[in-house]
């Protein structure tokens, strides 16, 4: 049993790790669901004194929240998982019963469950009752299984404890969770596992730490990572690689603050559409705070660039006007949906906003897409496919007309048919302010990350009354592009960490090049390369720590240093170095002027050494 420490969440970096999605079967989720009772029936058994509260099928299992005075350890699972197996094989019937709530409340006090009480309270009526035999039950919906006999206790493993709050609410009770996982067969289980296995071995969390990339600090508070120097390099290469990219496509770069007047996200429609998700306002006093006259973190990046393009007037010449900024935005995510790096409070965004004419939209949404895919082959994510991300019409989450989101919808539609791409339609995946493209990603364990988006928006021009010049003298209102190839600069991060499990091509290691003296006597003459390698833009350094080869070759492997160079006496006479790469292995000795040149080689054309 293991709490997490990585992301300052409670969940265990154990269950919390990201696997693919399965298909699941009805069969298997009525599996799932009855696995959850059994098991909540056997912790009741062994632990009287434990109260349940909820317990539903999820992905890959299910969970059990408890109220128990006694912690679950290691040896309780096991304990448990055998008492599972005990009632398991007892073929108890799975009984659903209907009762009036007057009948449920009864029976709930008569057994003194509290928890259960305030959830009847929530459940309209009929109330529906589970019965494991008439051993135990629990409010439920369902569905389950006929009879016990129809899980295979060989096909369950509890995996973890974890703590959770009652409700979700960090100021309520505080329960223990039990997950579970549970197939219809041992061999499932095993592939399960398999899958797993390999997941945690690519774990970003795990693997950032052990690369010193980032850290988490309670004092700082979850979800916000430090970034350590080794993984600061990384960021930068990541920001430096695009912005010669946007460079070259006339983008022009920002800056804007981290805090902003709540009346300019009223004016965007995020207060009113978007407030649960950002940080509670700040205000100078009582008066403030009850008009509404504070400043809050900002969730997005886009009002400020708005208010850049709007601080003059604009001509039809200076469109496009591509505002470009590697912006740190502020969510306010619950504790328990935090994961590592991919679901942070505090994220960069390679945000950049267009403002360009009705008739420009088609020709600059399909740049974008360009730059999006140019970006994504030099990252080497290739396995990735296109949603087209709608608006839900049943929804009132959305600001603006019907007809402005049909316009929107429309033009991403035919922009997206011009590119001749494969998509497919996500409905109610739209921002609140307009429709999207979204790229999906599947990484090497074929899980999914949504990545790079772009965003086609009449609906902030128009909220923000911008105006440019049209060339007939008259005033008329541009279209905006959102747009992130990356989405988070911190989310890309974490999958790329594991994409690559630690092995970053060299143009992207925080460390790309380093130098092993065989003893202390070749020390000077390595700390001279690396100074000379790093003169020229390689990110290189001479190992010092005088230990014996063997060990200094093994660090090396473990930091996962893409290019390693042996010096010794021979080296040293020759002017050459032994070099071993940890894609091809050892490649012998070559000139040190040959090295330098076949570094800035890879590093500039983003391939190996």
């Amino acid at each position: 049993m293991s709490i997490a420490e990585s992301d300052g969440s409670q969940e265990p970096l154990e269950k919390k790790v990201h696997l693919p999605k399965t298909s699941e079967s009805e069969a298997l989720k009525r599996i799932r669901h009855t696995a959850s009772h059994v098991m909540a029936m056997a912790v009741q058994k062994l632990f009287p004194k434990a109260q349940v509260t909820i317990g539903p099928w999820i992905e890959n299992g299910f969970y059990y929240d408890f109220d128990s005075p006694e912690p679950f350890t290691e040896k309780d699972l096991k304990a448990i998982h055998k008492e599972m197996a005990k009632i398991i094989k007892r073929k108890l019937p799975v009984i659903r019963e209907e009762v009036s709530r007057e009948e449920a409340q009864q029976r709930i006090q008569k057994i003194g469950e509290s928890y259960k009480l305030e959830i009847l309270e929530g459940l309209q009526e009929p109330i529906t009752l589970y019965h494991l035999g008439d051993q135990w039950w629990d409010l439920c919906a369902g569905p389950h299984v006929e009879n016990t006999l129809e899980i295979d206790p060989n096909a369950i493993e509890l995996e973890s404890v974890a703590g959770a709050y009652w409700r979700g609410d960090e100021t309520k009770a505080q329960l223990q969770r039990i997950y579970g996982t549970a197939w219809e067969t041992p061999e499932q289980l095993a592939e399960y596992k398999r899958r797993k296995e390999e997941a945690l071995r690519r774990d970003h969390r795990r693997l950032g730490k052990e690369l010193g990339l980032f850290i988490f600090s309670d004092l700082v508070g979850p979800g916000l990572p430090l970034w350590t120097p080794k993984g600061t390099l990384l960021r930068n290469t990541l920001e430096n690689f695009l912005k010669q990219e946007q460079l070259k496509r006339g983008y022009l770069e920002v800056t804007t603050p981290h805090i902003g007047r709540v009346d300019l996200f009223k004016t965007s429609g995020h207060w009113q559409k978007y407030k649960e998700d950002m940080f509670p306002m700040m205000a100078e006093d009582e008066e403030a705070k009850e008009n509404e006259l504070g400043f809050v973190l900002k969730p997005m990046n886009c009002p400020f660039h708005i208010q850049i393009y709007k601080s003059e007037l604009r001509s039809y010449r200076e469109l496009p006007m591509r505002l470009a900024e590697f912006g740190t935005v502020y969510r306010y995510e619950q504790s328990g949906e935090l994961g590592g790096l991919t679901r942070v409070r505090g994220f960069t965004v390679d945000d950049s906003h267009l403002f360009v004419t009705p008739e420009q939209l088609n020709d600059e949404f399909i740049k974008v897409v360009d730059l999006i895919l140019s970006v994504f082959n030099s990252l080497q994510l290739k396995n990735f496919k296109a949603r087209l991300s709608f608006r839900d019409p049943s929804s009132d989450k959305y600001i603006g007309s019907d007809d402005i989101w049909d316009k929107s919808e429309t033009a991403i539609r035919q922009a997206v048919e011009t590119l001749g791409m494969n998509y497919f339609e996500g409905i109610g995946e739209a921002a609140f302010y307009g429709p999207k493209l979204d790229f999906i990603f599947q990484d090497a364990l074929e899980r999914e990350w949504q990545l790079g988006t772009v965003q086609v928006d009449y609906n902030l021009p128009e909220r923000f009354d911008l105006e440019y010049v049209a060339e007939d003298g008259t005033r008329q209102r541009p279209v905006m592009i959102h747009r992130a190839p990356f989405g988070s600069l911190e989310r890309l991060v974490g999958i790329l960490i594991e994409e690559y499990a630690g092995d970053f091509p060299i143009w992207l290691a925080p460390v790309q090049f380093r130098l092993l003296p065989v003893s202390q006597d070749f020390l000077p003459f390595a700390q001279e390369i690396a100074l000379k390698l790093r003169s020229l833009g390689v990110r290189a350094e001479a190992d010092i720590s005088n230990e014996r080869l063997g060990k200094l070759i093994r660090n090396a492997e473990k930091h996962k240093i893409p290019v390693m160079a042996v010096v010794g006496a021979k080296e040293v006479e020759s002017n050459c170095l032994n070099i071993r790469t940890r894609a091809d292995g050892e490649l012998g000795a070559i000139p040190v002027g040959d090295v330098i040149t076949r570094m800035q080689q890879a590093i500039s054309s983003y391939s190996n050494f």
